[in-house]
């Protein structure tokens, strides 16, 4: 009876594997190829590195993933990660606060732009594109206004002449420097941890909660979730509101491991964050937004740039190859996944 059951499964194509685990065989055979190819790549060290360099793309990617679940895209979210960065910046350098105010203020900053977003969607109509990509530039010019255009860093001039005296507490700090102790002596991040927490916690909710499945399906099929008595907009501008809360979060870290208010230093995070999020359609099949591919599609990147950094390849063709994976993830997503649907 057994063996009747096993030869009645149906067994899947090559195309059907490939599209499976061709992603994920890709990035083993990377890691192999780098390791060989690159002295030093396989140490423990490296490896600390790729997950501290992916740590804030992916929470910001993470961000991306909940508005893709809903059909939407925001491209708010690197200008929201880097108005954090410097909103803390400014309560604890120039307004003389505690690290507390400065989070809860970049936290709240966050829930209030996913708001506005998520309103002009769905109560103004506004196309998600458009409507996120004029709050990036809306956010782009309300950073600089303050110091008009400067960085904030301690003991700077402000505008009206006067010295900022106020500092970075130490507490603020650690979550920038701080490192744990858990296999290797004193070599995990505390950005690394909490990108896990954060992964753990979306996946948590989009895959376990009656909420996330909810929000698949409003991205699936809005029509048929609305007629199913799902209140479509609300979960929009959760989405919304939890993709702008995840960019806050990453802009403190930011924040915290800079030590100062930097203008410039979010200007990749859009980019990588999407990618990322985009990539992780590819891993195992998925052909959907979820925070387990996310998290994957960042380390897979993290693992290229530190390769091609360690081979001494130029810095100015990373972009080209980060763009030529992206091409090929999304030719495993849609174009193979379809042909493979069709057998």
């Amino acid at each position: 009876m057994q063996n009747n059951t096993e030869n009645k499964r149906p067994k899947r194509t090559p195309l059907e594997l490939a599209i499976r685990y061709g992603f994920l065989v890709l990035m083993v055979g990377m890691l192999l190829f780098f390791s060989l190819a690159a002295e030093g790549f396989a140490s423990p060290y490296s490896a600390v590195f790729i997950f501290q360099s992916v740590a804030i793309t992916g929470i910001l990617a993470l961000g991306v993933t909940a508005t893709l679940v809903v059909d939407g895209f925001d491209l708010s979210i690197g200008s929201t990660a880097t108005s954090a960065l410097m909103l803390s910046a400014y309560v604890m350098v120039v307004l003389e606060m505690n690290a507390v105010v400065a989070v809860l203020a970049c936290l709240v900053m966050g829930a209030v732009i996913g708001l506005i977003n998520g309103l002009l969607i769905v109560k103004m109509k506004v196309p998600d594109l458009l409507a996120t990509l004029g709050m990036m530039f809306l956010l782009v010019g309300i950073q600089r206004i303050p110091t008009e255009g400067r960085s904030i860093s301690v003991g700077m001039t402000l505008p009206s002449g006067e010295v900022a005296n106020g500092h970075f507490s130490e507490t603020f700090l650690w979550l920038g420097k701080h490192r744990f102790d858990f296999f290797i002596d004193n070599l995990i991040p505390v950005s690394v941890v909490v990108l896990v927490i954060i992964g753990f916690l979306v996946w948590g909710f989009m895959e376990l909660t009656r909420h996330g499945r909810l929000m698949y399906a409003v991205g699936s099929n809005e029509r048929a979730a609305s007629l199913a008595g799902t209140n479509v907009n609300r979960y929009k501008i959760l989405a919304y509101m939890i993709s702008g809360v995840l960019a806050s979060v990453g802009g403190v870290l930011m924040a915290a491991r800079l030590g100062r208010g930097d203008i410039a230093s979010g200007n990749n995070l859009l980019l990588d964050s999407v990618a990322a999020a985009l990539i992780g359609f590819a891993v195992l099949g998925a052909a959907k937004p979820n925070a387990f591919g996310t998290i994957i599609g960042a380390l897979f990147i993290g693992i290229l740039l530190q390769g091609l950094t360690m081979m001494n390849a130029p810095y100015y063709t990373q972009d080209f190859v980060k763009g030529a994976v992206l091409v090929v993830a999304l030719i495993f997503t849609f174009a193979l996944s379809k042909r493979g649907g069709a057998h």
